[in-house]
Formats: structure tokens, C-alpha cells, sequence
């Protein structure tokens, strides 16, 4: 077990511990928000709210959860749905290799568990995309057993209490955090004990404004005590995102159709239908402002759009529109998408089995990707 006093971390004696509990809880039975994953000890709903959690906000998942069960609502369900319905279920809240590792975690269950979910925290652990976190909370809130879920919020508590000189965002220091949660959980209400920690660190403990001064603990708060507040948790600041620079081609046929194209490579949005994206090296201004150089024809000025003329073989009539940048943040990335609208000039145009064409009102049957729900609102707004 790991010593706490090599990182020069000092616990409290059991009766400090004890007490600390007690003030805790107390203050969340009083406090708890009361959510839909709350009512319930069903580890796999319990799960499915913990993985939608993750990197999204409470009232952004209350709906999310909600439909996801109505159309999966058993280990089962999840173990076959369609790829595309999965998507769809998830579509929008990003990070979507989250519900992609939750179908192959369903997937063990049905072949290991016999369909059951595991209730021991060494077998919930061996589930696809379960960390320690997620384990520790399966384990703690659905089958009450002592382990900690510590996540970023329950670590910036932490921090705090203890003047924790460790960067919280280093991932081999969560060992330390992990084990000063081991010494301080209720054995007798784990899953309490850790939603009530998780509760403290997104709103009084936030990492914006706290309010430490309303803290039902600040009695055990080292920092609180001490003036050190501004210094804790410590967490060097992330790496800004690359930027990206991508060109999206709305394309409109004689029916009012638009084509669409399925992402069919691995990693990022694969699996999603998206308007036909070219990157750039930068972002070129409107067409006009493109055309008017020398007199030769748009496909001939601008290789982005001789580009997409090839490889999609469309004769396309192309409309001077300027429409607003449109960007969206991923953790590592941050495009920067430019619209180019055209309309096809004629014939029937076949769809493809990468490709298809269809009209707005379709548009709900495919899974669309948070950028391309924001192109085509831009798109829509700044066509009226």
C-alpha cells in the first residue's frame, strides 16, 4: 500500500476520519440533487450514467440518459444495437468512443456474465472503457462496496483538505489521491460517501468561484485555514488545441436533396454521416472574392473546389454566398470549417454506399456529429 508520508501528506487520526464523515453526509442527505441515476441501484443504468458523465455536464445528460434507456434498456439491448442507432443515441455529446467501448463492455457481459452485470470491482474493471474511477462507482453506489471514485472533482477536494502538492492533472498521481480515499471512504455508505465528494467539487469546491466559506467541511480544509485556497489544487494549464482548417461542401440537387457521406475511417467521428469535408491550409474568403481575379472559372481558381468536383464527379453550379466560420473545440483539435454551397446542375445524381441524398426532414434517421449539427444551423440561419 502506498505511504502517504513519501509525499508528505499527513492523514487524520480515526476519530477525525469519522467525524469528517458524518459532516459530510449529513450535508449531502440534505443537499443531494436529486437526479434520475439516484433513484436507482441497477448497475447498468448506474454505469450508463457514469460514462455519459464523463467530460459532459449533469443537465446536458438528464435527457441523454433518459432516451438512451428507453431505446437500450437492458445489457442486452446495448450488446446488439445497430451501429447507427448507437450513434444516434449518443449524437452530440461527443467523445463517442465512449459508447463505441460501452457496446463491447455489453458485448463481455453477455459472453462472460451471461448477461449479468459483474458486481466485484476487479471484474467490473475488466470491462472495455471502465477505468478505476467508473469501477469505483459501479462498485460503491450499485453494490456498496468500500471503493473510492476519484475523479477530478473528488481530487480537487482533496487538495485542499490536505494542501496536496501534486499536480492533479499528472495521471500517475491519482495513485496518491486513490489512496487517501481508501483510508477516508464510509465503509457503511461508499456510494454516498463519493457522490457527496463528487457534489462538494462541482459546485461549492468548483474550480471556478468557489465558495469555500459554505463548505459543510471547512473545518477539515487545510487551505481553507491556512489562506491557501488560491494555490490548490495544483494543475499545470492544458496545451491549447491545434488548430484545423476545413472546408464543407453543402451540395443541394433539383429534389431539394443534400448529400451526405459516411466517415468510414477509424478515430475521430468515425461511423458518422457528415457534409463532404476538405482539409485546408487556411481559410480562402468567399467565392467571390475568389472569382473575380482573372476571369477563369471557380474550379479552376480554387484547388479545394477542382478538388471536390473530382473526386465526387458533380458538375456543381456554385453559389457567391459568405456564410459565418464555424468552429468546434474537440480536446486536442479546434476546426475551423468554411461553408461552400453549390447546386447541382443536372441529371439524376446515384447515391453510393458511402454517400447518400437526402432531405432536412431525413436528416433525423442518420447520425450527425455535434460540427455537422453547426454547419448546417449556420448554413439554415444564413440562407432565410
Amino acid at each position: 500500500m502506498l505511504d502517504l508520508k513519501d509525499y508528505g501528506i499527513t492523514m487524520w487520526e480515526e476519530e477525525k476520519i469519522a467525524s469528517f464523515r458524518e459532516k459530510l453526509l449529513v450535508w449531502y442527505d440534505a443537499h443531494k440533487r436529486d437526479l434520475p441515476w439516484r433513484r436507482t441501484q441497477d448497475p447498468y443504468k448506474i454505469w450508463i450514467s457514469e460514462i455519459m458523465l464523463q467530460q459532459t455536464r449533469v443537465d446536458t445528460v438528464i435527457p441523454y440518459y433518459e432516451r438512451f434507456l428507453d431505446w437500450f434498456p437492458t445489457v442486452a439491448d446495448l450488446a446488439q444495437a445497430p451501429e447507427e442507432k448507437l450513434l444516434k443515441a449518443w449524437e452530440g455529446l461527443g467523445y463517442y468512443s465512449r459508447v463505441r467501448n460501452m457496446q463491447k463492455a455489453a458485448q463481455q457481459i453477455m459472453e462472460n456474465h451471461g448477461g449479468v452485470f459483474p458486481s466485484s470491482y476487479e471484474e467490473i474493471s475488466k470491462l472495455k472503457g471502465i477505468g478505476p474511477y467508473t469501477a469505483g462507482a459501479i462498485a460503491s453506489i450499485a453494490f456498496g462496496l468500500p471503493e473510492p471514485a476519484v475523479d477530478g472533482n473528488v481530487m480537487r477536494v482533496l487538495a485542499r483538505l490536505f494542501e496536496v502538492d501534486y499536480d492533479i492533472g499528472v495521471p500517475t498521481n491519482r495513485k496518491i489521491f486513490q489512496a487517501m480515499m481508501e483510508i477516508l471512504i464510509d465503509p457503511a455508505r461508499p456510494g454516498d460517501f463519493n457522490q457527496a465528494l463528487m457534489d462538494l467539487g462541482s459546485d461549492i469546491e468548483s474550480p471556478v468561484n468557489p465558495r469555500p466559506e459554505e463548505s459543510p467541511v471547512k473545518e477539515f480544509s487545510a487551505a481553507y485555514q491556512h489562506g491557501t485556497m488560491d494555490r490548490y489544487p495544483i494543475k499545470a494549464p492544458k496545451k491549447k488545441p491545434v488548430p484545423v482548417y476545413l472546408t464543407a461542401f453543402i451540395i443541394k440537387d433539383s429534389q431539394g436533396r443534400y448529400l451526405l457521406e459516411k466517415n468510414e475511417r477509424e478515430g475521430l467521428l468515425s461511423g458518422f454521416w457528415h457534409f463532404p469535408l476538405i482539409e485546408v491550409e487556411s481559410l480562402s474568403g468567399n467565392l467571390g472574392q475568389l472569382s473575380l481575379l482573372d476571369g477563369k472559372g471557380e474550379a479552376e481558381r480554387n484547388p479545394e473546389i477542382l478538388s471536390f468536383e473530382q473526386d465526387y464527379d458533380l458538375a456543381i453550379d456554385w453559389q457567391d454566398r459568405s456564410y459565418p466560420i464555424v468552429q468546434h473545440v474537440f480536446s486536442h483539435r479546434k476546426w475551423q470549417v468554411q461553408i461552400r454551397y453549390g447546386l447541382v446542375k443536372e441529371g439524376e445524381q446515384p447515391a453510393t454506399e458511402s454517400t447518400v441524398w437526402l432531405t432536412p426532414e431525413e436528416f433525423w434517421d442518420y447520425p450527425f456529429a455535434k460540427p455537422q449539427q453547426k454547419i448546417w444551423m449556420t448554413f439554415t440561419e444564413n440562407e432565410n
